[in-house]
């Protein structure tokens, strides 16, 4: 590979802020030079700056940096990495596309927008051609790339081999980790010993997302897939990794061992990446897998695991929210740009 990429991360004291850092600390690919946040952190070292609670230890090439605030002005990347809450991301993220920059977004800002990629690399690599679209749209010699919702991201990534059967109808019942609300996101009161069966505006990203994740790019737009999804999300007192429930309909009728057997051959090809985990999806055949506190951390918490396939077609999914979910799944993007030249 060229000379490593100089990278900033945006947001770097929260909890995927945090994510990042761990990530991109030994990456061999992205060197980081900037780690920013709120004014109220700015101008501090970083391990004084940022509460560090991964169960990871801080890593010392970061401890030392001095927090810089959020502004193209003040960093020096050739890409930055968003964890910033998206009503403040849509002004800043354009800013440093502006400016030239590559964003790699984790928010939900422009995860909408019709000339923005939102990519699962083993899902849908060819919608990368969207930035093109996206730099003759709006002028900027950078770009911004964002990976979905935390929910999406898991059920999506098993969809992707049953396409083949014609996808008709997903039905899908989530059981969230609290570290998806962040780290002030649930009081603590609210919920120990409870289920809370609402996360405002979850289930509409959760509904919309894979039909552009799994449409067909044509050159200058992405046609959403014809599919149906309906959702119903949940919190629940689990500290890291999603599980989902999910009831699939399939034109092709496939039996549960012909769905088992197209997990096993799933095969992306991204091996060359270095986050992306050997097996992305991890068929679990004990009766009462996947779990979070047993499965999340498969593929240093990037792979997806499933489980309870039965006909119907019926079947369990779990996945790491804060790394699979939210920055892992960012860096995995930044490394499919780099690798097909867009950094």
């Amino acid at each position: 590979m060229a000379e490593t990429i100089k990278v900033g991360v945006l947001g770097a004291t929260g909890a995927v802020g945090q994510r990042f850092v761990e990530a991109l600390a030994e990456h061999p690919w992205f060197e980081i030079s900037a780690l920013a946040a709120s004014g109220r952190s700015a101008g501090r070292k970083y391990r004084d700056a940022a509460n560090w609670r991964l169960e990871s230890q801080m890593p010392e090439a970061a401890a030392d940096v001095e927090v810089v605030p959020v502004d193209a002005k003040s960093i020096d990347a050739d890409l930055v990495f968003s964890a910033l809450p998206s009503d403040y991301a849509e002004t800043v993220e354009s800013g440093f596309a502006k400016a030239g920059c590559v964003v790699a977004s984790n928010a939900g800002a422009f995860r909408t927008e019709p000339d923005v990629p939102l990519m699962i690399p083993e899902v849908n690599p060819e919608h990368l051609g969207l930035i093109d679209v996206q730099r003759d749209n709006r002028g900027w010699d950078g770009c911004i790339v964002t990976n979905p919702n935390c929910t999406t991201i898991m059920f999506t990534l098993t969809l992707k081999p049953l396409m083949q059967f014609g996808l008709e109808k997903v039905t899908i019942a989530s059981m969230q980790a609290i570290s998806g609300a962040g780290y002030d996101g649930i009081p603590s009161m609210a919920i120990l010993e409870n289920v809370v069966p609402y996360i405002g505006g979850e289930e509409e990203k959760v509904e919309s997302e894979p039909l552009k994740l799994l449409g067909e790019f044509d050159g200058s737009e992405v046609i959403p897939a014809e599919f149906n999804v309906s959702a119903s999300c949940h919190r629940v007192p689990v500290m890291d990794g999603h599980l989902e429930a999910l009831w699939v309909g399939m034109r092709d009728d496939p039996t549960p061992e012909q769905v088992r057997q197209a997990f096993l051959d799933f095969d992306p090809g991204l091996s060359e990446l270095p986050t992306e985990p050997e097996h992305p999806i991890i068929v679990r055949d004990e009766p009462d897998r996947p779990q979070p506190r047993l499965d999340r951390n498969a593929g240093n918490g990037m792979s997806v695991s499933v489980g309870r396939i039965r006909e119907g077609i019926r079947y369990i999914v779990m996945g790491h929210n804060t790394i699979r979910g939210a920055a892992g799944a960012s860096v995995l993007n930044a490394e499919l740009m780099y690798k097909k030249g867009y950094l």
